[in-house]
């Protein structure tokens, strides 16, 4: 460490890292034109009763943003004034994070509503998957409206065939859709062994949002 970076403050130090993450990013994207090449184009599907689905979905992006992808996340329950901690991060990371939901939707007064706010969604979900501008696109708690019968799987899984290629999807939340387990390269169940909430301890800032 030089004396420089031993004087910075955090903000600094972070401004710096950031600076020089975009100077490699442009380094690598200088090598191509379009998306990022890819051996085998990937749908994962993360889904099961326990903790853990959108985390590893927020840990891949971590790791494709490290490579230099451009990512979109669509978030099909979360609200629209949410600001969670991958709100944040993804703002100061430049990454295209969009809440289209209207919060826990087993908790709704307006069901009508929310099957539209569910459409919206998947209309702008299919359309940055198929802009090909995006080489990652997380379809964030995509099952529930699958599963409430709001959106058809079999238009969900023909988008996903046809998308441009490079084009990398996860998806995630509980009871996924048989088809969409049958169509998915990967899929990781999580099953929930201990929870805190059990014990009265509600979801934690950093940890759980």
């Amino acid at each position: 460490m030089t004396t420089d970076d031993a004087s910075m403050s955090s903000g600094e130090a972070l401004e710096r890292a950031s600076e020089k993450h975009e100077e490699l990013v442009e380094q690598w994207q200088g090598r191509w034109e379009g998306l990022f090449p890819k051996k085998h184009p990937l749908v994962v599907l993360n889904t099961g009763n326990g903790k853990g689905k959108t985390t590893a979905a927020l840990g891949v992006t971590m790791r494709a943003w490290g490579r230099g992808w451009k990512i979109c996340w669509l978030q099909f329950i979360k609200s629209k004034t949410s600001n969670y901690g991958e709100t944040r991060a993804a703002r100061r990371m430049g990454i295209e994070m969009i809440p289209l939901g209207d919060g826990f939707t087993w908790l709704s007064k307006d069901i009508e509503h929310d099957k539209a706010l569910a459409r919206e969604c998947w209309a702008l979900a299919r359309e940055k998957i198929e802009s090909a501008e995006f080489d990652l696109v997380v379809l964030d708690e995509i099952t529930y409206p699958i599963t409430y019968g709001w959106l058809d799987v079999e238009d969900v899984i023909e988008v996903l065939r046809n998308r441009p290629q490079d084009v990398d999807v996860i998806m995630t939340g509980r009871d996924a859709h048989p088809r969409l387990v049958e169509f998915a390269d990967t899929v990781t169940e999580m099953t929930e062994v201990k929870h805190v909430y059990q014990s009265g301890v509600k979801a934690q800032p950093g940890i759980d949002y």
